[in-house]
């Protein structure tokens, strides 16, 4: 039997743009890329081509923009979308306040008795779901553990964490305050968009920016997450500097939604939260309507474990903001709102290094959660669902367990955090703490007291050996019971390791 033979084809061209394939985790389908224009259609040849608004839209869709920038922005910076949809987003009834939840802020100023500043290290554990006899959903399960500056100065930032369970339905959120970035912890989440619809599960996260309307349904019957809101900011790519054109989180990487839209002409809700309260309104049509849209400003998600860690190969260690996987601007140049950074699986090989993160005080302030696996960590206790909180400039880092143990182990290449996955926030600012974070949450954790109660400075024990070395130099020395250098007081010697 003779071999099989085929000639490849002379030449090929692309049959339409890249979109991902379905899984049985995610029946839906992407574009890719970060900070692109994007052009989608559910029905062919529905974008108009050459403008925007024609007099007439195809099918006598409406044509309508939503801008995340204002119309003078530097092109560069400039984040805008057009949508062709069935029926306008204008056309709905007044707007009604809604009854104001005690567990949602959005202001942080020291005036406001609910934003608590305290210098004192924290952690939470996991935040509890929802009973059997709660009927909660993703709007009603927020509630704030923190936050920074003012959403009507759009400065700022809140961090939140949602539990629910119960899906959205005929209702829609519109956060009008700043763009959230969620972070399923438990449960899958199924949010569906004006630009299309999103699967987003633990260890992926999802970015929804301000003034766009979404709904949450929830495919695993719970949920439970994080979610980091900036206000008049926009999440970006970090830039990449030494590390040159390639690593951390690749553009492509990025999933965008494609067009999908539901013709539906019941009863829906939409709420609107402005400056922390809540709002509604109501109209006989669904928001989800939108045949066709095109522009820059359009939701997003990202597999975290895609991440590309670099590395340090030689001796010491990295600054945490080599994880950063997303970073926002604040209005002081060259200084972030907030970076969010991801700590994935990775090999430790360094040399002569103490590899545990060294002790430090931080300008930053430091939320960190975790997604799933064991925190390496011994300083604090985090749990999946959990969260930490290490204020500006406080001193943290490692056990003085570890620190024995780290600085005495023969070092040999290491696996670090696999099956794992943690997060943190690193903000700028000064950050307030909520009452229900503190009060009402039920699962903040008791304050070591003794932590350090056994440490013992190992450099007492070589006092001997460094009087005998300064023994004939002319350099005064507290060692010996000479005068202080800087006051000249006389001191007393140290005798069996007490002054």
């Amino acid at each position: 039997m003779g071999a099989l033979t085929f000639s490849a084809p002379a030449s090929a061209t692309a049959r339409g743009g890249f979109t991902t394939k379905p899984t049985a985790a995610d029946p839906y389908t992407y574009q890719v890329g970060f900070g692109n224009r994007f052009a989608t259609e559910a029905i062919p040849d529905t974008l108009p081509l050459g403008c925007n608004t024609p007099q007439r839209c195809k099918y006598d869709l409406i044509s309508e923009q939503l801008n995340g920038t204002p119309f003078v922005s530097p092109r560069a910076s400039l984040l805008n979308a057009w949508f062709y949809r069935i029926q306008p987003s204008v056309a709905h009834k007044p707007l009604r306040r809604l009854s104001q939840s005690t567990d949602l802020e959005a202001v942080f100023s020291p005036l406001n008795p609910n934003a608590v500043f305290t210098p004192q290290d924290l952690g939470w554990d996991k935040f509890p779901l929802p009973t059997d006899q709660e009927t909660v959903d993703f709007i009603s399960g927020l509630k704030t553990v923190a936050g920074h500056g003012d959403p009507s100065l759009k400065e700022g930032l809140a961090v939140h964490i949602y539990s629910a369970n119960a899906s959205m339905k005929n209702k829609a959120f519109c956060n009008n305050d700043g763009d959230m970035l969620i972070l399923p912890q438990e449960g899958r989440l199924d949010i569906q968009t004006e630009f299309g619809r999103l699967m987003v599960r633990p260890g992926e996260l999802a970015v929804i920016q301000a003034g766009m309307r979404f709904s949450v349904k929830l495919p695993d019957g719970v949920g439970r997450g994080y979610i980091q809101e900036i206000y008049g900011s926009h999440y970006e790519l970090p830039e990449l500097g030494p590390v040159g054109s390639n690593g951390m989180a690749l553009a492509r990487d990025f999933e965008i939604p494609v067009a999908s839209f539901d013709v539906d002409q019941s009863r829906w809700t939409i709420v609107v939260k402005l400056v922390g309260q809540l709002f509604a309104y109501d109209q006989d049509h669904t928001p989800f309507d939108v045949v066709a849209w095109h522009g820059s400003y359009a939701p997003y998600k990202y597999a975290m474990e895609k991440f590309i860690n670099s590395a340090t190969v030689d001796r010491d260690q990295s600054d945490p903001s080599i994880y950063c996987v997303l970073t926002a601007k604040s209005k002081i140049a060259g200084v972030s709102l907030s970076d969010f950074l991801i700590f994935t699986p990775k090999w430790s090989v360094t040399r002569n290094t103490f590899r545990p993160p060294y002790y430090h005080r931080n300008v930053s302030t430091e939320l960190m959660g975790m997604i799933y696996g064991t925190w390496a960590g011994s300083a604090t206790f985090l749990e999946p669902g959990g969260l930490t909180y290490e204020p500006s400039y406080m001193p943290h880092g490692e056990s003085y367990e570890r620190w024995k143990e780290a600085t005495s182990i023969d070092l040999q290449p290491q696996r670090i955090g696999d099956a794992s996955m943690a997060f943190m926030m690193h903000i700028s600012g000064h950050v307030s703490l909520t009452k229900y974070a503190l009060e009402r949450s039920a699962c903040l954790q008791p304050i070591r007291e003794d932590a350090w109660d056994d440490f013992k400075p190992g450099f007492l024990k070589h006092l001997d050996m460094i009087a005998g070395e300064n023994e004939h130099t002319d350099t005064p020395s507290m060692l010996n019971g000479s005068a202080n250098s800087t006051t000249g007081i006389p001191t007393e010697p140290y005798t069996n390791g007490v002054l």
